[in-house]
């Protein structure tokens, strides 16, 4: 028996507007894949919170959340994640206790420390709140425990300000990141950590087994549970796998260059003039996505979660075409039934 087998999969969507697409169709697309995800067994489902990107129609994941709760039956839903230095406190108790007290215990608070977006977008979306303008995370998440929690210091002025529904608990917490920071804070909190290895430049072991290393239980969680997310494009053969990827691939490029423009199709992607430059870049790029049909695809998740020791894996699939994502999803949950031997 594999690892693959016994751990959980769950997936991130970005709600990706692709060439020739619109916004709207991205959002509906996101809530059928969830649809189908959830028949098919998947653990839980996760949106971003991205700002001012021509790419991605989404920048509510709470919104999302609650349409996507509304639509499925089963499957976890939540933000992957809210990016926390946007948000007062506050509000993001007061709409994660709402989603909970609807959707009880479906919801996922997963929280970032970046913006989400370029620094003018962000001064814009914080402009109006009385901080300092310097990485303040920390600050705002011990905030939201104790609106969770209720455990204001006695002369503290929020005493006794209620978050409604006052009967309701905050939705496990969770923390997104792309470098150890996050893991070590995960760990000292003693809450859900989730690693985005899909784009991060930090060592993908030392973020996950320091956070399993350094673990300590909490009232909010007793052992270490950490998500590994990944980009991953798999389709019934690897020559397939490879011509969907053009996609991806060029997408990357062109992000890495500045230019956040829709998903292009595997047509735009081949035609594309490539320099040795690109095509080196795209080479490194491809470290970052699991590419090819189901056993190669199987080998290379056994061999993360080998490494890692990761309990849950989170899959990503920034696909053009919305049928080919689906499929994706369907022949990953089936090696789960009979999993390939690495």
């Amino acid at each position: 028996m594999t690892r693959l087998a016994n751990t959980p999969l769950s997936v991130l969507d970005l709600s990706f507007v692709v060439s020739g697409g619109s916004g709207p169709q991205a959002l509906r697309e996101t809530i059928e894949l969830a649809r189908h995800v959830d028949a098919l067994g998947y653990e839980r489902f996760w949106v971003a919170e991205h700002h001012n990107l021509p790419s991605v129609a989404s920048g509510a994941p709470d919104v999302m959340s609650g349409q996507i709760l509304a639509a499925t039956q089963r499957i976890r839903v939540g933000s992957g994640g809210v990016m926390l230095p946007n948000h007062a406190p506050l509000m993001v108790a007061e709409r994660f206790k709402v989603l909970e007290a609807l959707y009880p215990g479906r919801v996922d608070l997963g929280l970032g420390r970046a913006p989400g977006t370029d620094g003018l977008t962000s001064h814009a979306l914080r402009r109006r709140q009385d901080v300092d303008p310097g990485d303040d995370f920390l600050d705002r998440l011990k905030e939201l425990m104790l609106w969770d929690t209720g455990r204001w210091p006695a002369d503290h002025p929020y005493r006794n300000i209620k978050v409604m529904p006052v009967d309701v608990k905050l939705p496990p917490l969770w923390l997104l990141g792309s470098s150890g920071y996050s893991a070590r804070l995960s760990a000292q909190l003693g809450v859900g950590f989730a690693f985005a290895h899909h784009f991060a430049q930090h060592d993908v072991l030392d973020a996950m087994l320091s956070y399993r290393q350094g673990f300590q239980p909490s009232e909010r969680m007793e052992a270490p549970h950490a998500i590994l997310a990944l980009a991953v494009v798999c389709a019934p053969s690897d020559e397939e796998a490879e011509w969907l990827a053009g996609s991806v691939d060029l997408s990357r490029l062109k992000r890495d260059r500045g230019d956040y423009g829709p998903i292009p199709s595997p047509e735009e992607a081949a035609a594309y003039p490539y320099s040795e430059a690109d095509r080196a870049h795209i080479r490194r790029g491809r470290e970052k996505v699991l590419v090819g049909g189901p056993e190669k695809v199987a080998a290379g998740l056994e061999r993360f979660l080998d490494a890692t020791l990761a309990d849950e894996l989170m899959i990503t699939t920034p696909l053009y075409d919305f049928a080919a994502k689906r499929r994706s999803f369907e022949l990953l949950k089936a090696l789960q039934a009979a999993p390939v031997d690495a």
